[in-house]
């Protein structure tokens, strides 16, 4: 179960920015810096349960993979709650949490251990690691000798080898030669069929439409629509096709389902984010 409530995450960016280390230095000391602020997500609130399929969709920047990131307590709420209940296994930037300079059977244990299995649990895992991921002769080898494509598969075999209770996929499906795409794709589809939860950030509407029943849908860190899959890809479809017009007035003139209006949003300030167990 994962519960967003009127969750918002502001970052700090430095205007006008220094030449060097010394010249920041100088400025922070006389007290001369100056911030900007950036809302990555503005006041976004929704509830997925046990066992749905969801899809997250919205241009570069839009706050998905922020978004992620709360739920997966790596950023923590400028104001609302965020809840989460089960075991969560992510894949959020590619090789996230992996040392170049171990090798990739020592990144399996690592990981195991940032996901809370102890040594012994993971080392029986490796033989359908190795085998999913296809990577069973490279294993001794420092993961810096991979590919990009090899770390993908076997950041992909760790986390849905473990049997998570909420798989979170952040574009890593576009990584990877077709064929281990679509042992991806069969994988995912089992999770379903367990009725496990899986969220999904993709730019490819057709893997949102294979794997998901259910899309939010974020632009500039709002949630403009929050629906059925098919309704709410075809909506943003039609929008990506123009320019002009504002994506929440856009939902707004076609009575899309989910919309959140602004002004009826209220915002708890300094709430922490929550995992459940």
């Amino acid at each position: 179960m994962i519960h967003f409530e009127n969750v918002s995450i502001r970052y700090r960016v430095p205007r006008g920015g220094s030449r060097s280390l010394k010249e920041h230095m100088i400025r922070r000391l006389a007290n001369r810096l100056a911030f900007d602020e950036f809302a990555a997500l503005k006041s976004v609130s929704f509830d997925v349960a046990d066992g749905e399929n969801v899809g997250v969709i919205g241009r570069n920047g839009a706050g998905k993979s922020t978004m992620f990131k709360a739920i997966c307590r790596v950023v923590r709420p400028s104001d609302g709650r965020v809840v989460v209940r089960g075991r969560l296994a992510p894949l959020l930037e590619l090789g996230l949490g992996m040392n170049a300079e171990l090798t990739g059977r020592e990144n399996v244990l690592l990981q195991g251990a940032l996901m809370g299995f102890s040594r012994g649990a993971m080392q029986e895992r490796l033989p359908s690691i190795a085998e999913f991921s296809e990577l069973a002769q490279f294993l001794d080898a420092p993961m810096r000798t991979y590919s990009t494509g090899m770390v993908a598969r076997l950041a992909f075999s760790v986390a849905t080898d473990v049997d998570p209770d909420i798989l979170l996929v952040d574009e890593a499906l576009a990584v990877g030669d077709e064929r281990f795409q679509a042992k991806c794709r069969d994988r995912m589809a089992g999770f379903r069929e367990m009725g496990k939860t899986v969220m999904l950030v993709s730019h490819s509407l057709g893997h949102i439409r294979e794997t998901c029943s259910r899309v939010l849908w974020l632009d500039q860190g709002r949630l403009v629509s929050d629906g059925p899959m098919d309704v709410v890809a075809e909506a943003y479809h039609e929008w990506s096709g123009q320019e002009a017009e504002d994506a929440s007035a856009f939902a707004e003139r076609r009575e899309l389902p989910g919309r959140r209006d602004i002004g009826e949003v209220s915002e708890t300030r300094g709430t922490a984010a929550g995992i459940g167990p």
